[in-house]
């Protein structure tokens, strides 16, 4: 039976706080999982998962990594113990052809995969892996990477992209629901439109946006991660915003889903 294809997903992670608390972004991961056909694996792309090259982890048992310091100690509790998929992360190896993907045991899960996708799918039986983001190569290659694992969509793989459209952790406010910057809206609805229209040439080529993008991304690691998802898109994709909003006024929790078919109701 020829599998549905599968969504493609960037989801803002936010704050690590938000893989215990229950508040509207993880009430709305939540209620997004339970709108998902059962994938036969995920892939995620992390922001917290940098590299010199690019390595995808391929452990039977990969371990919650907890990247964080100074929170709750509740926190640093939470495990997620699903399964890997080594011979999905095979496959990644065989269908990327701009890098040589090397095979990583070291690394697991970090809190951008395991925060997000354990309200995806609490039950932590589907295989998860990583693929590492090759901090040395410039946005179009995390783009056209991207383009190259699209098949993987009409093989049962969910693509994960966690990070988030404006990042800046400098100008960050310490309460959650402080009032958004100007600057920070602004891209953030930005980027919306430029998705809604499917142009993608912009969203590449984010640095030359002005003022607000210059602030929104001081640093790319969390903005990458929708460049993959951009890259898997297809023709005749739908584009979503399951999960919207800002936290602690220099974050967007901005969620993306491209999608059509039948893996989504």
């Amino acid at each position: 039976m020829k599998k549905a294809e599968m969504p493609v997903l960037f989801l803002g992670h936010g704050s690590p706080m938000n893989a215990v608390e229950n508040n509207a972004f993880s009430s709305g991961w939540r209620a997004l999982g339970k709108r998902l056909s059962r994938p036969s694996a995920i892939l995620c792309v992390s922001a917290h998962w940098q590299t010199a090259g690019t390595a995808v982890h391929i452990s039977r048992t990969p371990r919650t990594i907890h990247d964080f310091y100074g929170f709750p100690k509740e926190l640093y509790s939470v495990t997620y113990p699903c399964p890997g998929a080594p011979e999905m992360a095979e496959r990644v190896r065989g269908l990327v052809r701009r890098a040589q993907v090397r095979r990583d045991m070291e690394w697991g899960l970090d809190h951008g995969a395991w925060s997000v996708i354990r309200r995806l799918f609490p039950g932590a039986d589907v295989p998860v892996f990583q693929l590492s983001m090759d901090e040395e190569q410039p946005a179009a290659f995390h783009y056209e990477l991207g383009r190259e694992l699209a098949p993987l969509r009409d093989e049962g793989v969910l693509m994960v992209a966690s990070g988030n459209i404006v990042h800046n952790l400098g100008l960050m406010a310490q309460a959650a629901n402080a009032a958004p910057y100007d600057w920070a809206l602004e891209f953030d609805a930005s980027v919306k439109k430029l998705l809604e229209c499917g142009d993608d040439s912009p969203l590449i080529a984010y640095e030359s946006m002005g003022g607000a993008a210059e602030l929104s991304v001081p640093t790319p690691e969390h903005y990458w991660p929708l460049l993959y998802a951009m890259g898997m898109r297809r023709g005749g994709d739908s584009v979503s915003f399951p999960v919207e909003g800002m936290a602690h006024a220099s974050l967007s929790m901005r969620c993306v889903m491209f999608s059509r078919g039948s893996a989504v109701s």
